[in-house]
């Protein structure tokens, strides 16, 4: 199986738990008195969403590179990224909203077996997020990234309302609003991730050099390939799950056009072979002092 595969597997994994969750979050937080538990299922809804559009960048990233496109269309995963942001601080707004309308609002306190139901939320969208962040790291996918985020921050909004609940149940009367509070915090804080979702996707976009680890790798590749006495620029930037390569190797400076062009072609060859995260390369051959 292709990371592609896996990837959007893990894609369909989040949006059938997010729906039920949905479903579950709302149901109970309508008849247990609780706006924190009816904010979530409202994070929980716009999830749903999130993992469809992330499900769409996704394959539509991994459509092979055509005339227009040579480098394939990769982009398409941190534009998508950017509309998953978009969805948390939609969420992240709706939520602080009603939650400051229902502050002043007297209203009846939530019912305890709530925080059973928030309990059994909190573990699964923990095990969710490992899952997912797992195979985004395995993937190399920053759509995917942002799909665990949302599982992380559903986990911490459900711990809000958690301790929301539990202080408005345990002083009763006058504390109704504590649930509230809890909900504004959550919107906080999801608003925070997805600043942390934003930015390594701006740095993709902007071909920001970050993957040090890689071009390390790439280096040590190279020198095993017969021919290659040593490597000088290297710049690689992503889209989508691979990375496109620029390398200039060094070789020597007496052979033909003729070796020179076959080492570079054992180069690359070596390099996808030992790297399978890389797509493209362009190998530039410069001549030894």
């Amino acid at each position: 199986m292709d990371n592609a595969e896996k990837a959007v597997r893990t894609t369909y994994f989040s949006i059938v738990g997010n729906t039920c969750l949905a479903i579950i979050k709302g149901v109970t937080g309508y008849f247990g008195n609780s706006y924190a538990l009816i904010a979530d299922a409202i994070e929980s809804t716009t999830d749903i969403f999130a993992s469809l559009l992330v499900l769409f960048g996704l394959k539509y990233s991994n459509k092979p590179a055509d005339k227009n496109h040579p480098y394939g269309h990769g982009r398409a995963e941190p534009l998508i990224t950017f509309l998953v942001v978009g969805f948390l601080i939609i969420s992240a707004t709706i939520i602080a909203y009603e939650s400051i309308k229902n502050i002043g609002t007297s209203h009846e306190l939530p019912e305890p077996y709530t925080l059973f139901v928030l309990g059994a939320i909190i573990i699964w969208k923990e095990i969710s997020y490992q899952i997912v962040i797992r195979k985004s790291i395995e993937t190399h996918s920053s759509s995917l990234k942002a799909d665990a985020w949302h599982h992380r921050s559903d986990a911490i909004t459900s711990v809000t309302a958690f301790i929301g609940i539990s202080i408005a149940l345990f002083f009763g009367d006058g504390y109704e609003s504590a649930d509230d509070w809890a909900a504004l915090f959550a919107s906080a804080f999801i608003l925070y991730n997805s600043f942390l979702i934003f930015r390594p996707a701006l740095g993709e976009i902007m071909d920001e050099q970050l993957y040090d680890d890689i071009i390390n790798e790439i280096r040590r590749v190279a020198l095993t390939v017969e021919g290659v006495k040593g490597t000088e620029k290297c710049y690689v930037r992503k889209a989508g799950m691979k990375y496109l390569v620029d390398l200039h190797a060094i070789v020597d400076a007496t052979i033909s056009v003729k070796m020179g062009h076959e080492i570079s072609h054992r180069l690359n060859d070596a390099l996808k072979k030992e790297i399978v995260q890389i797509g493209q390369i362009i190998v530039h051959i410069e001549p030894s002092e």
